[in-house]
């Protein structure tokens, strides 16, 4: 079982930053691929970043979020992080992070069925 808390979301005003954390336990953190989603009311989960349990591949975002959104993550604590910037009213959402099963790659990333495990989520809020 594994299980995994984010944290960092809040009230920002357009233009602002947040950092989001998501620590996991109970699963060998380091060799699983961790991806960020969000679903705003109304509208389906979408995919917006993840990163490779392997060093030195590149991140993957959407196009809603590249250059101003940025995914790290820190084996040692088991945690992966989600610096966002520059954000939009319409990044208002809640934001779950999620753990990709075994046997995909960050090329199935966009997939929700990919992945196994997922947050309870942290709420975000950007006001104009």
């Amino acid at each position: 079982q594994v299980q995994l808390v984010e944290s960092g979301g809040g009230l920002v005003q357009a233009g602002g930053s947040l950092r989001l954390s998501c620590a996991a336990s109970g699963r060998t953190f380091s060799s699983v691929n961790m991806a960020w989603f969000r679903q705003a009311p109304g509208k389906e989960r979408e995919f917006v970043s993840a990163i490779d349990w392997r060093r030195g591949r590149r991140p993957v975002y959407s196009d809603s979020v590249k250059g101003r959104f940025t995914i790290s993550r820190d084996d040692d604590k088991s945690t992966v992080y989600l610096q966002m910037d520059s954000l939009e009213p319409e990044d208002t959402a809640v934001y779950y992070c999620a753990s990709q099963a075994t046997g995909y790659f960050l090329s199935d990333a966009y997939a929700t069925k990919t992945y196994n495990y997922w947050g309870q989520g942290t709420q975000v809020t950007v006001s104009s």
